[in-house]
């Protein structure tokens, strides 16, 4: 087993993300370069935090004409296992591999700080550890997290149970408080059709170690090692 890392120029979580893999995991793990359309032969893939190619036009989308990228979504088509966390789910939305999309937070700030978050689903690879209604604590460090789509793709995520995270307070009840960038239905992270690939906005890699505030995330981590070690 083998688990790849996106990087792109701009991307500063790739580290964080290689070493819950290597040094948390003890999992094989190798970076991707944005350049290229060699996947390595990973079992699974992760697209992580930054500010791919600077983000000048539009979070994530200079970074989805990436080569890698044209490999990661032929990956997902054949049910790879792929998780997008913070820029990385801007990019996987901006790729057409999630649905809706990621604007400018309610307030127009930039935020970072520690948040809740409800399990809606563990209906995935990456959530079958979990327990539904389950809340996790994990921070959050961005400008445009702010989650919508139409109601359309909407009613449909509810539906087919897509939904993998709400932002919460921390007794797991979804209030408009709790909501810390205006995200629709306080909706945090969302599942494929195929439920192969996550996006979401909170950082699970920088939740994975007590010394970090929280090692909720690494549930997270170890659902996705397992579901692959059991495949």
């Amino acid at each position: 087993m083998k688990i790849g890392v996106l990087v792109f120029p701009g991307s500063n979580c790739d580290h964080d993300t290689y070493n819950v893999i290597d040094a948390v995991a003890h999992q094989p793990a190798t970076f991707l370069w944005h350049a290229s359309e060699d996947l390595q032969g990973v079992d699974a893939i992760l697209v992580p935090g930054g500010f791919a190619s600077g983000d000048y036009l539009r979070t994530g989308a200079l970074a989805r004409f990436a080569p890698i990228m044209g490999s990661v979504k032929k990956f997902a088509a054949a049910g790879g296992p792929v998780m997008g966390i913070c820029n990385g789910f801007q990019i996987l939305c901006e790729s057409g591999l999630l649905p809706g999309a990621l604007m400018r937070n309610a307030g127009l700030r930039y935020i970072c700080k520690q948040v809740h978050l409800r399990t809606e689903t563990t209906d995935s690879a990456f959530t079958h550890l979990l327990k539904r209604n389950q809340v996790l604590q994990m921070p959050i460090g961005h400008m445009e997290g702010n989650y919508f789509c139409d109601d359309a793709t909407l009613a449909t995520l509810k539906k087919n149970d897509r939904i993998a995270f709400r932002y919460s307070t921390p007794q797991g009840e979804i209030t408009a408080a709790a909501n810390p960038n205006g995200s629709l239905e306080n909706i945090a992270g969302v599942l494929s059709e195929g439920r192969n690939v996550l996006g979401m906005m909170p950082h699970p890699d920088r939740s994975s170690e007590a010394l970090l505030g929280s090692a909720d995330g690494l549930q997270l981590f170890h659902g996705l090692i397992t579901s692959l070690q059991t495949a």
